[in-house]
């Protein structure tokens, strides 16, 4: 793709999202910022899409290349009205897209992971981007944040599992060139910071930036998942206490280059990121 083509940014006023529309403007690509309620975003065209509103999808593909896709927030099964999106997208002639997917979902797993399978077999230029957990999950309005904020708390079924943590920032830099760049590979990319932490290592680190104590409780699977149902569907609850549980058995205790070989410049350290963002 080049700067004259069109960028479609599905939930433009999200995470990843909104850095992904704002990266793209910076660089003289044009942009329409997609989001349920047309929100601004500086220098991109707001467009108003809702993944529930088949009616909000043809202005929102009208004169589009590509398609950064986040999933439906909360949605157990988002294949559901992504699949028929997607292929709506292919007929009106889109032919690159990128899709937010997590480290913890395979190709053909639960969730996102029908997307990830049907992906290539809709576009010709295709990459899926499956981050780490989000380093903003401690500075936004995450449960964690929140904990944080309110009690000095971080509370999760992980045991002392290690995570890489990742900056949005990066996954955003990562976006922008699986986007734009002409000679990107149709990749599958689990990306993630440069180094692994459990979540006590996350709460001392808090620590001793801010100078206000964090401690990281352990709570068990079922714990998790009770806590989680009180804040969002019963299977969305279990699947989220469920990668917990994962993260426990040490199934996110890896780390990648892919961010350094996507961006050529290394992915931010969490206490870097507590110093700017705390």
């Amino acid at each position: 793709m080049t700067a004259a083509d069109t960028v479609l940014v599905i939930g433009a006023t999200g995470t990843t999202g909104g850095r992904t529309a704002t990266q793209l403007t910076a660089l003289g690509h044009r942009v329409k910022a997609a989001s349920r309620h047309a929100a601004p975003v500086s220098g991109a065209e707001p467009v108003r899409f809702d993944w529930y509103d088949p009616a909000t999808h043809v202005a929102a593909l009208d004169g589009v290349d590509g398609i950064y896709l986040t999933p439906p927030l909360g949605d157990a099964d988002p294949a559901a009205v992504m699949l028929p999106f997607l292929q709506e997208a292919r007929a009106v002639g889109v032919r690159r897209a990128v899709l937010l997917s997590s480290s913890a979902i395979p190709e053909g797993g639960p969730a996102v992971g029908r997307v990830h399978q049907a992906l290539p077999g809709l576009f010709e230029q295709w990459a899926v981007l499956r981050p780490s957990w989000f380093m903003q999950n401690f500075t936004g309005t995450h449960v964690h944040a929140l904990g944080i904020r309110e009690n000095g708390t971080i509370l999760t079924a992980t045991g002392s599992g290690r995570v890489g943590f990742i900056d949005a920032e990066d996954i955003a830099a990562a976006a922008v060139h699986a986007l734009t760049d002409e000679h990107a590979p149709n990749t599958d990319l689990v990306l993630t910071g440069p180094e692994a932490l459990s979540y006590d290592d996350v709460a001392a680190i808090i620590t001793e930036v801010t100078g206000r104590p964090v401690v990281h409780h352990r709570l068990s699977y079922e714990q998790m998942r009770d806590r989680l149902t009180a804040l969002m569907p019963p299977e969305f609850a279990a699947m989220l206490a469920g990668m917990d549980h994962a993260i426990a058995e040490g199934a996110e205790d890896r780390l990648t280059d892919a961010v350094q070989r996507l961006t050529g410049r290394p992915p931010r350290t969490f206490r870097a990121f507590l110093e700017k963002e705390m």
